[in-house]
């Protein structure tokens, strides 16, 4: 037998020995995804096995509802109290973090990273605002950080990203990439009902929490968009440096407004590549209503990728749920079984690009964002206030797209004023401008007499 022949056949025995050794994981927490992880790991064992090339099993649960967890998994599944004993269990090879937050588990997955353990985890507030921490903390120690479920679910928008769109120059992603404002969006355009009552039906039927502070003031969203960002362009991850705004303030005239008009209202997370930075915003945004994402309704997430190569990508599917999230747990768990024994230099990089190539591009201040803009002013109903008004944005070198005026939707319509003159509605539509521009105008315009009430401005994207 050749040299050659006996290292082949000890190649092949040692790859038989790793696929006969099962991966065993370590799950923290067991609320609806980790439950949902569960649930797809047993029910598709088998195709998960073909795929992975080795049996992925959940070895240990660390949940701090012992019993209920015990109910769950049965009695074939150790069941812990402390997450810090899955952590020291040298036969755990994966650690998957679903307990969510900043604190405790930042903790535990660095506590994971130093063990050497994998990391799959589905918290994109910890990526967001540790990210760059957890990710050299990983790279230092040789393992892996999968985090493909912290991102719009079951939508593989990371993977994508990172691997599918690697020849691409990005240009700008834009998504809807919280399921929760997508609903009370689409509920107060179908039903023409206010953010307040429509809220209270999101919480009713389990869309939105009894604290829904991060959904609907778009903290959750901008978490998302970071890490899209970062993947995107080769930037570390910087939640801090993101203008977000919610959808509090939104109120349905401006809906129906923007219908009128050819457009729909969602809440988008947006990132930009731009000459002097990088755009990372969150905000209602009016999109023409013939775009697909549009017409995404309900609590599903879509985001738009345009990348120099192909074109502009769209993703869509359930950016919540407990299986649809796990879905992308075991994706990740899938692809760190087949990495495991790679050369840590030869793996995917965390953000796409390889970390020595991270760049320092800042992020635009919102000032210095360029878009275009939907204003409704609320205006005496007398000659000469729409010239006045026009007149400002042109000082401004604002150019306008279009003008309407309709009855004032405030109160009864053309309500009476103290001097007997009627009011009324004046919807611009605006080209491209820069956001620090149209702050000065609005200044500008508010400070007149014959306007009435604070003036409703909303971004618009052509997403072309």
């Amino acid at each position: 037998m050749t040299t050659r022949s006996v290292a082949v056949q000890t190649h092949v025995a040692k790859r038989r020995d790793v696929e006969a050794k099962a991966i065993n994981v370590g799950l923290l927490g067991i609320g609806t995804v980790g439950s949902g992880t569960f649930k797809v790991l047993q029910r598709n064992s088998e195709e998960i096995r073909r795929r992975a090339g080795r049996e992925i099993r959940i070895a240990t649960v660390a949940d701090l509802d012992v019993a209920r967890a015990r109910s769950i998994v049965g009695d074939g599944v150790n069941v812990v109290a402390d997450a810090r004993e899955v952590i020291a269990d040298p036969a755990i090879d994966i650690v998957v973090e679903l307990i969510g937050g900043y604190g405790i588990a930042r903790a535990l997955v660095l506590e994971a990273i130093a063990a050497g353990k994998h990391v799959v985890t589905a918290n994109k507030a910890l990526l967001a605002v540790h990210g760059n921490e957890i990710f050299a903390a990983a790279r230092e120690r040789g393992v892996m950080v999968a985090f493909e479920a912290a991102v719009a679910g079951g939508v593989p928008i990371i993977k994508a990203l990172r691997e599918g769109l690697t020849a691409n120059r990005i240009e700008w992603i834009a998504g809807i990439i919280n399921g929760t404002t997508n609903f009370i969006l689409s509920e107060m355009r179908s039903k023409g009902l206010d953010f307040a009552a429509v809220l209270k039906q999101a919480q009713a039927l389990g869309y939105a929490e009894a604290d829904p502070t991060f959904d609907i003031e778009g903290v959750d969203a901008a978490h998302k968009a970071t890490i899209m960002s970062a993947i995107a362009f080769g930037i570390p991850v910087q939640f801090a440096k993101a203008h977000v705004e919610g959808i509090t303030a939104l109120q349905a005239v401006d809906i129906r407004y923007a219908e009128q008009l050819g457009y729909r209202i969602k809440l988008l997370g947006i990132t930009k590549r731009r000459e002097h930075g990088i755009e990372l915003r969150v905000h209602p945004t009016l999109v023409p209503s013939t775009r697909l994402i549009a017409n995404v309704e309900g609590a599903m997430n879509a985001v738009v990728v345009q990348g120099d190569a192909v074109g502009t990508t769209l993703y869509y599917g359930k950016g919540a749920g407990a299986e649809p999230t796990a879905s992308a747990v075991v994706a990740d768990l899938v692809d760190i079984t087949r990495l495991a024994t790679a050369d840590p230099d030869h793996r995917v990089p965390h953000l796409a690009f390889q970390p020595g190539e991270l760049q320092d591009t800042p992020i635009l201040s919102i000032d210095e964002v360029v878009t275009a803009f939907y204003l409704r002013l609320v205006v005496a109903d007398k000659a000469g206030v729409l010239a006045r008004i026009t007149g400002i944005l042109a000082e401004n070198d604002i150019s306008i797209d279009a003008v309407i005026q309709r009855a004032s939707a405030d109160g009864d319509g053309l309500a009476a004023l103290a001097d007997g003159k009627g009011k009324t509605d004046l919807i611009i539509l605006t080209h491209d401008t820069v956001e620090g521009r149209m702050k000065a105008a609005l200044v500008q315009m508010q400070a007149l007499p014959t306007v009435l009430a604070p003036i409703v401005k909303i971004r618009k994207e052509e997403l072309n």
